[in-house]
């Protein structure tokens, strides 16, 4: 068995019995699937995972596949394998122009589509999650994800590693629940990480130094043993409220 986390993979088909089957092939052969039914759903998705590739079908009804691909690839270059009609030509090489990195014409053996996504997974980079921008209050503090920086009351502010600013932005993402490592490993640095890496704990207790009174005896950033990490107060946008 592979050390790597199983990378992520979006199903993009309005046709259920499509998109369904081909999740269930592709969680036997050892990968973690999402399904989306149109590119609404698909936009909802990507914006809620790190997704290391999206099979996407061209011709669905509202927003076709070809749009959604212009739109992953504008945002940062999530692959993209694109299933396609047989004699859609046209919009094969419009596919691969706009930036897909492959495409399979159906109807296709998964297999096919298996070792296509095997291939594309190989030569490109990991997927980590986008940092939200914005000032978010947590207890004392102030996180400010553009100018990677945390800011309190009494007027301290501190910079932030690039690591570290999105390490806190999933937290805050995130408040009151309890995250694993692997989840945070998936979260921050995607596919590459292993599962023994002890990265993210380095980053919390990094981390823990510059918010915790006591970094020993940690009220923010709480261990959960045998779950993982856990930000113990709610959350609010900083310009909700007036702190008091």
């Amino acid at each position: 068995m592979s050390s790597e986390i199983e990378p992520h993979i979006l199903i993009v088909d309005d046709a259920r019995d499509i998109r369904e089957p081909l999740g269930q092939y592709l969680r036997k052969q050892g990968f973690r699937t999402r399904l989306a039914a149109n590119a609404a759903e698909a936009r909802k998705a990507i914006g809620e995972a790190a997704i290391n590739l999206v099979v996407l079908d061209v011709m669905m009804p509202g927003e076709d596949g070809l749009s959604l691909c212009r739109w992953l690839v504008a945002r940062g270059g999530t692959p993209v394998i694109l299933l396609t009609a047989m004699a859609d030509e046209t919009d094969r090489i419009v596919g691969l122009e706009l930036g897909a990195d492959d495409y399979l014409v159906k109807p296709f053996n998964p297999r096919e589509l298996l070792a296509r996504i095997r291939a594309v997974l190989r030569r490109v980079p990991p997927v980590a999650a986008p940092v939200k921008s914005g000032r978010r209050r947590f207890g004392d503090w102030v996180h400010d994800a553009g100018a990677q920086r945390i800011m309190r009351g009494d007027g301290q502010e501190l910079a932030l590693t690039s690591g570290e600013n999105r390490l806190l932005a999933i937290f805050l993402d995130h408040p009151q629940t309890v995250l694993t490592r692997a989840r945070l490993l998936d979260l921050t640095v995607g596919r590459a990480a292993k599962p023994y890496d002890r990265a993210i704990d380095n980053q919390v207790a990094r981390l823990r130094r510059k918010l915790e009174a006591d970094a020993a005896s940690p009220l923010l950033l709480v261990t959960e043993w045998g779950g993982g990490y856990r930000l113990a107060v709610d959350v609010d946008d900083a310009g909700s409220a007036e702190r008091s």
